[in-house]
C-alpha cells in the first residue's frame, strides 16, 4: 500500500465543509500519513488551526499571508498573524509536538496584477525574516515573479532552514535556479499529470527525487483522471504513479523518498 504525505492542502476551505470527515477518511485509506494545511490570511490562520485540532497527529498547520491577499492593510495583517504564530509556538514549544509546521503560504504573485507589487515584496521579505528567526521552513507560492523572489531569498540564503517551492510548473532553467537553495525542495502535484505538462521530461532531467515532495493544492489542481473535480489528498496516488513512470522507479520508491524529504525539510519523524 502507498504511504505518502500531502504537503499542501486547503482542507479548511468551505469546499470541504459538507464532507471533511469523509475526505480525511479517504485520504487515510489511500495511504496518506499526514496533511499540511497552509493559511492565506488572518482569517484562515484560525480556520487552519481549528481544522488541524480536529485531526490531531494527522493535520498540521502552516501560517502566513498569501501574496494575492496582500492589500493596503498588509502590515496590520502581518502583525496579527505573527501574534498567532508566536502564541502557537509558545503553547506548543516542542518541535515534534508543536502543531505549527511552517510559515506559509507566502510568496509573490504578479500573474493577474502588479497593483500591490511593492507591498508583496515587503510582506514576503518580512515573512522570510520570520522563517530565519523561528527556524520554521517556508511554504512558497510564486507566479510570474521568480526573479524577484530569488533576489529576496538570496539575501537570507544562509539563515533559512529551508522549505518548499509550492506547485512547481517551470522549465529546466527555472528548476535549476530554485535548486541552488540546497535546503529547499519542489512541491509537485496534479499539473504533472496534465496532457500538455512538460514536467515529466523536465523533472528527471534536472531534479533529483531527493528534492521533491508531494502535494495536492486541494481543492484545486486535481490530477488526471480526476481533472475538473474538486481535488483531495487521496488523489495523490495519480501523481505518485506519474512520477514513478517519469523517473523509472517503483511507486514504493517515490513514496519512500518523498517521505524522507518531508522529514528532512519539516523536521518530522519518518513514519
Amino acid at each position: 500500500m502507498m504511504s505518502f504525505v500531502d504537503t499542501h492542502c486547503h482542507l479548511d476551505g468551505e469546499e470541504f465543509d459538507a464532507d471533511r470527515d469523509e475526505v480525511v477518511s479517504r485520504a487515510r485509506e489511500a495511504g496518506c500519513q499526514a496533511i499540511f494545511l497552509p493559511a492565506i490570511d488572518l482569517k484562515t490562520c484560525h480556520s487552519v488551526l481549528s481544522t488541524c485540532a480536529q485531526y490531531p497527529a494527522f493535520c498540521y498547520p502552516m501560517l502566513g499571508l498569501h501574496p494575492e491577499e496582500v492589500r493596503p492593510d498588509w502590515c496590520d495583517q502581518l502583525s496579527a498573524i505573527r501574534q498567532c504564530i508566536d502564541h502557537t509556538l509558545t503553547t506548543h514549544p516542542s518541535p515534534l509536538t508543536a502543531p505549527l509546521l511552517a510559515i506559509g503560504e507566502v510568496g509573490l504573485d504578479f500573474y493577474w496584477s502588479r497593483e500591490y507589487e511593492q507591498q508583496q515584496l515587503l510582506a514576503f521579505e518580512r515573512q522570510v525574516q520570520w522563517s530565519a528567526e523561528t527556524r520554521l521552513p517556508l511554504m512558497i507560492h510564486c507566479r510570474k515573479a521568480q526573479n524577484e523572489l530569488v533576489n529576496i531569498l538570496k539575501r537570507y540564503a544562509h539563515d533559512l532552514p529551508g522549505g518548499v517551492f509550492h506547485c512547481f510548473t517551470g522549465n529546466e532553467q527555472e528548476a535549476r535556479q530554485l535548486l541552488d537553495f540546497p535546503q529547499f525542495v519542489l512541491g509537485i502535484g496534479g499539473v504533472l499529470t496534465f496532457k500538455k505538462s512538460h514536467l515529466p521530461e523536465v523533472l528527471p532531467a534536472c531534479v533529483p527525487l531527493e528534492r521533491i515532495v508531494l502535494e495536492t493544492d486541494a481543492p484545486y489542481m486535481a490530477p488526471v483522471p480526476c481533472r475538473g473535480q474538486r481535488n483531495e489528498s487521496a488523489y495523490i496516488r495519480h501523481v505518485i504513479s506519474r512520477l514513478a513512470a517519469a523517473y523509472g522507479v517503483s511507486e514504493a520508491e517515490v513514496c519512500l523518498q518523498t517521505n524522507e524529504n518531508v522529514a528532512r525539510v519539516f523536521g518530522m519523524p519518518k513514519r
